[in-house]
């Protein structure tokens, strides 16, 4: 196992944003962090009261938005408008071409979140977006995204499994990928040891094919694992 400390990540930081890049991104680049399997970005963006990130465009990847605490509110080019709460996870799929902003649905407090992008299975897909509800069941794996959009999952285009898990301090979770899988797995908040290793919030640590997993939170924590081909 691999870990991707938090502190080692790169850093984007202007007046209105913090944003953490778990692999290259923008102007940030690093050779031995350009991606993990079809897993292409992970940053953790903290946006204040009023900010956001105008209209822009993006093409031929999949985009994941999971919301930490806060609120933020999203528009496209397709008509969509929404806002998207924590307990809620977004999929906006670029394909041959989307443009949306992304601002802080609050005036009174910061949006916490994370943005992932996953390279889609191919290219010139039909733009698309989806919104759904996560279970706030702790101490167990959830399945919130999915090729086939199953468990009502919502659905990516590429060959991946995301799991979420909400630990109370003590409790502890395995997970078994199969034969020919490997596992990319990102603390959202509190601390973990895994393998007996202590990871903690925006850590990051991939793995070999086909690795046992053991998780034991010191703190309550919440726990996102990609299971990728």
């Amino acid at each position: 196992m691999k870990i991707r400390h938090h502190n080692e990540r790169g850093k984007t930081e202007i007046d209105w944003l913090k944003s953490y890049h778990s692999f290259s991104f923008n102007t940030y680049y690093d050779p031995t962090h350009i991606h993990f399997r079809s897993l292409r970005v992970i940053n953790e963006d903290y946006v204040k009261e009023g900010g956001g990130f105008p209209t822009h465009s993006h093409q031929n990847m999949e985009i994941i938005t999971y919301i930490l605490s806060g609120k933020l509110e999203h528009k496209d080019s397709l008509g969509n408008g929404s806002i998207i709460h924590p307990g809620e996870i977004q999929r906006m799929s670029a394909g041959t071409g989307i443009s949306h902003s992304e601002y802080n649905g609050s005036e009174l407090e910061p949006v916490h979140f994370l943005q992932i992008w996953i390279i889609p299975e191919k290219k010139g897909l039909s733009p698309g977006y989806e919104q759904k509800s996560i279970s706030k069941t702790f101490n167990k794996w959830h399945l919130i995204a999915s090729q086939n959009g199953d468990e009502n999952s919502i659905t990516v285009h590429q060959d991946i499994k995301l799991f979420l898990a909400k630990l109370n301090k003590d409790n502890t979770l395995d997970y078994q990928p199969n034969l020919g899988r490997y596992t990319w797995i990102q603390i959202a908040k509190g601390k973990v040891l895994i393998n007996e290793k202590l990871l903690e919030s925006g850590d990051g640590a991939a793995t070999g094919e086909n690795t046992s997993l053991n998780f034991l939170a010191k703190e309550d924590a919440e726990i996102l694992l990609f299971d990728l081909a």
